[in-house]
């Protein structure tokens, strides 16, 4: 659902622009509360991890394809503000490395694929972890929903960003319709995906999920015939328990979708690209700003073998990725121990 430059005007781009970085820089706080010894670490391996799966599409229908979007699995993995982060670096590195979504469409495309997405799936999944039986299966069941839901509620803010700033005279209806209609079949594919990662790491790991956190119940013993709570175990250290073969798994998965998995992706038009040509919103679509960086289109320049030069070009995305994201969430997890240090007050 990367919208390239020219299918929104200018003002409402702008507009898009100062909602978008607005939205990061309260992200940027939010995330300081969010990141701590078990999420800062895997933050930006989220990040790579969404770049990789996002090169897998996947086909929905006759000549359509989809791909994950990231914004429930983020979200719930590591945290709404933090995932809000998450989709906007992807966002970015794809935007500036590989041309893909416009540069002048940035602002659209993280309140469309960050922003919406994030919000509304967690606010799906913390409706339904609140019902739902405290278990892990629970956490997948709610994972699957949000994820569901949050795809076509992308596509309902993209209409209604087109309806006030598109560049084409297009029967809005018809562009909702086909909208909204493939999206809830790529919403199928994003639940999937995003139940199937989710509840992997609840079953390894639960104390890494964002999502998972205060869900478990204390046991209760009856004593005298009234129900008390069993004192919680000694529990380990945080440092204990290391991150790392976690994190290992995380990085070798995500460079093994983007290096060799994604040869084999649909090559059919995304939902997006199908509707804007069914429907002709593409007729004023724009060179993209970096159409000759060398790894546009998501191959290496010069090199002639395709399977390499997309697979090369995977590989560098997710490492630009991880490492990009690391810096920006260590950094917010080191801002965040040194506000929680006490001031000296020596002179």
């Amino acid at each position: 659902m990367h919208v390239p430059d020219g299918f929104i005007n200018a003002p409402i781009s702008a507009a898009t622009g100062v909602v978008a970085a607005t939205a990061v820089a309260v992200s940027l706080r939010g995330a300081r509360r969010e990141l701590d010894e078990r999420t800062a670490p895997l933050a930006g391996l989220v990040a790579a991890f969404i770049f990789a799966v996002q090169m897998l599409n996947f086909p929905v229908a006759a000549g359509t394809s989809g791909h994950l979007l990231g914004g429930a699995l983020a979200a719930i993995l590591v945290g709404p503000f933090t995932g809000v982060l998450c989709v906007s670096v992807v966002l970015l590195m794809q935007g500036i490395l590989f041309a893909d979504g416009g540069l002048t469409a940035l602002g659209v495309n993280i309140t469309d694929m960050a922003i919406v997405t994030t919000v509304v799936a967690y606010a799906v999944f913390r409706g339904l972890v609140k019902v739902l039986p405290r278990t892990r299966r629970s956490i997948t069941t709610a994972s699957f929903v949000a994820a569901l839901l949050s795809v076509p509620a992308a596509a309902v803010a993209f209409t209604l960003i087109y309806a006030v700033g598109g560049t084409t005279d297009v029967s809005i209806g018809k562009v909702a319709t086909a909208m909204i209609g493939v999206h809830v079949l790529i919403g199928l594919g994003e639940a999937t995906i995003t139940a199937l990662t989710v509840g992997a790491v609840v079953a390894v790991r639960p104390d890494l999920v964002y999502g998972a956190r205060g869900l478990q119940r204390k046991l209760k013993l009856r004593v005298d015939g009234e129900l008390v709570d069993v004192p919680d175990a000694t529990p380990v250290p945080v440092a204990a328990r290391s991150h790392r073969g976690v994190w290992a798994a995380g990085l070798v998965t995500s460079l093994l979708l983007a290096g060799f998995v994604s040869f084999y992706a649909s090559a059919s038009p995304d939902g997006l690209e199908k509707v804007a040509t069914d429907k002709g919103i593409d007729r004023r679509v724009e060179k993209h700003a970096s159409s000759d960086s060398p790894l546009a289109g998501y191959g290496v320049r010069d090199v002639t073998d395709a399977r390499l030069s997309g697979g090369l070009a995977g590989v560098i995305g997710v490492g630009v990725t991880v490492a990009g994201g690391s810096a920006v969430f260590w950094a917010l997890r080191r801002r965040r121990s040194q506000d929680a240090s006490p001031v000296g007050t020596g002179l």
